[in-house]
Formats: C-alpha cells, structure tokens, sequence
C-alpha cells in the first residue's frame, strides 16, 4: 500500500503507532542498558521480586515489542513492494513472539 491510498486520518494513526514504537524501544533499550527499572514503573506495575531481578529481560522485551510494532508500519508508511512488506510483517511478528516468548519465561 502507498501513503496515496490511505486517508490522511489513518497516516496520522499509522504515524502515532511509529512514535509509539520508537518510544517503547528508547524506554526498554534504557531499563536493558542501565538494568534499572524507572520509578515509574515500579509504581505502576508493582512487579514482584522475582521480576524486579530480570530488567534486563523485561527491557529487551519492551524493546522488541516497539521495533515490532514499528516495523508492522513500514510497508504502509513507505512504497515497497508486496514481498518486501510481506517479508516485513514476518519480522514484526517474530519479534512481537520472540518478546512474549521472553516475558513468559519471567518467573512470577
């Protein structure tokens, strides 16, 4: 699909998606790379011991859950060809199992 087809309302949502996503990879990058979790988190999520000791894990998660979603958008936010953006959707939803894969492995 091009950008042409689409309404600007659904580039719009599509574009709200990708910043979504690139936020959710800068905030699980940064909990992987310092192995800290924001207070934030903390407080909201009120994570149990046994997962306050695996950030690493939850960080990468949160990470590939954003470049999931980010890539899911490209085909439509770029003209690329059907077995590319096919090829795409494939890598979104590896990573997107690859990510709930991990988060099920957190011991609870």
């Amino acid at each position: 699909m091009s950008p042409d087809v689409e309404g600007p309302v659904m580039i719009a949502l599509r574009l709200v998606v990708v910043v979504l996503g690139l936020a959710s990879v800068g905030l699980g990058l940064r909990v992987a790379v310092s192995r800290k979790f924001p207070a934030a988190w903390i407080r909201l999520a009120r994570p149990t011991p046994n997962q306050r000791a695996q950030p690493l894990r939850m960080g990468s998660s949160q990470a590939m859950i954003g470049a999931g979603l980010v890539v899911q958008q490209a085909p439509f936010l770029i003209p690329l060809s059907f077995a590319v953006g096919v090829a795409l959707f494939a890598v979104s939803l590896l990573l997107l199992l690859t990510a709930a894969g991990s988060l099920a492995l957190l011991r609870r």
